[in-house]
């Protein structure tokens, strides 16, 4: 069972500059043995978070990868991806791409964590989400309509297929030009993640300038 990973968050004491030639693979990060396809534009570099929802690492690891996110150059894509292995994971994963496709997932996705972690609320039914999604200027009946939607469908069914080709064993991780994965097991705590990560999109660059 696809659970989100609990693990003991004392950090490994990594300085805040980590450098791409300090890593160790299968240490600090896992290399995919098959790469992942990438879903950005040619010559971006992308870096996926894959998330639940409902997940407290996830909630936790919001304002560090964010912070991280805002000092990104412009090579650089960030692509959202909620993990899909049934239950409450797909109704959370099917509001992602219902409020993409509204185009209120940004001012949402926040809120999202909050009304879960914070308000405790479950959100995980067709009735609570349409209300929820009726704050952020669209009507129940949209959100409905889009929630229940082929093209929401499909967006899920997609992420289910590229989460298992990642291989993953939980959230949250962080994933780089489709190959390297980072996760809180790898890193040694939440806060390393977007550490090691950013030496590896340094790394991913070098690499293309050969």
């Amino acid at each position: 069972m696809f659970k989100s990973v609990i693990v003991a968050l004392l950090g490994l004491g990594l300085s805040a500059a980590v450098s791409a030639q300090t890593l160790t693979e299968g240490e600090d990060y896992e290399r995919l043995e098959t790469p992942v396809e990438t879903q950005v534009d040619d010559g971006q570099i992308e870096v996926t978070e894959v998330f639940w929802f409902g997940c407290p690492h996830c909630y936790r690891l919001q304002p560090l990868a964010t912070e991280w996110y805002d000092t990104l150059p412009d090579d650089v894509s960030v692509i959202h991806q909620p993990a899909t292995m049934g239950g409450a994971w797909n109704v959370h994963a099917a509001a992602f791409y219902a409020a993409e496709e509204l185009g209120i997932e940004e001012d949402l996705h926040q809120d999202f964590f909050d009304a879960i972690h914070k308000e405790e609320r479950s959100l995980t039914d067709t009735d609570k989400l349409a209300t929820f999604f009726a704050n952020y200027g669209v009507s129940e009946e949209e959100a409905r309509e889009a929630l229940g939607s082929f093209g929401v469908k499909s967006q899920v069914n997609r992420a289910h297929a590229r989460l298992r080709n990642m291989r993953l064993k939980g959230v949250p991780a962080l994933m780089i030009d489709g190959r390297y994965l980072v996760t809180p097991q790898s890193a040694g705590s939440l806060d390393n993640m977007p550490k090691i990560a950013d030496a590896l999109v340094e790394r991913v660059r070098e690499d293309r300038a050969e």
